[in-house]
């Protein structure tokens, strides 16, 4: 991976044919996916269960791509050499998922992933003002995690404070919820440019009829750069 600024639109397979993710992928990429975002969920950390490592895994194969692998997991260290080990390019925890994110922030980076720190909506940014030389990119929730679908919730506040922290440094802001090409440019204006997808991007297609998955895309994309124009 390399590092620029640039808009990325990272679609959700949450959204997609979970009968059918391997294709799902390779469509969405080949209809100008910049990455493939995998939502794990564990029914203990947010309310739904998702998938593990053994998906991720199934999965590689078929993404040409950065794989970005979002653990709302809670613990989060035991799993980690699990995840890399499946393939991801990404490894993003929670810092509400335990008390040492520190630690598997270090742990992560080990493994060979760049590593993320997520935080919820109810989280303030100063929680990671102590970790910007730790992180490769930093996930900034717009809707409570657990569930797909759900409605933005505003966060340019942070989104913009966390890009005062970050300065010179190397590190994404990803922006996971209610993204879409209403939502896009309040947080791509912020200083966001990993833009999170699922229904959005989703929505419309299929395996058999991907295009829409281009338009959706295209119109996200189009949507935030605008505001950088």
């Amino acid at each position: 991976m390399t590092f620029d600024r640039a808009i990325k639109i990272a679609p959700s397979i949450l959204a997609a044919d979970f009968a059918n993710f391997g294709a799902e992928c390779a469509a969405a990429e080949a209809q100008g996916a910049d990455w493939i975002h995998v939502d794990v969920m564990d029914g203990h950390f947010v309310p739904n269960i998702t998938f593990g490592p053994a998906t991720c895994a199934a999965i590689r194969p078929h993404i040409k791509g950065v794989m970005d692998v979002h653990l709302m997991i809670s613990p989060v260290d035991a799993y980690i050499d699990a995840f890399a080990q499946s393939g991801a390019d990404v490894l993003t925890a929670h810092i509400e998922a335990g008390p040492h994110i520190h630690r598997t922030l270090q742990a992560i980076r080990a493994a060979g992933c760049k590593a993320g720190v997520a935080l919820n909506p109810g989280t303030p940014a100063s929680a990671v003002e102590d970790l910007m030389d730790m992180v490769d990119l930093v996930c900034v929730m717009t809707v409570n995690p657990g569930f797909g679908g759900q409605k933005f919730i505003d966060m340019t506040t942070k989104i913009k404070a966390l890009r005062s922290m970050i300065g010179d440094r190397p590190v994404h802001i990803e922006i996971d919820g209610g993204v879409d090409p209403k939502t896009a440019p309040l947080v791509a204006q912020a200083g966001a440019d990993v833009l999170v997808a699922g229904s959005a991007v989703f929505k419309g297609g299929s395996v058999q009829n991907p295009a829409p998955y281009g338009e959706n895309i295209r119109a996200i994309r189009a949507a935030a750069e605008g505001v950088w124009a």
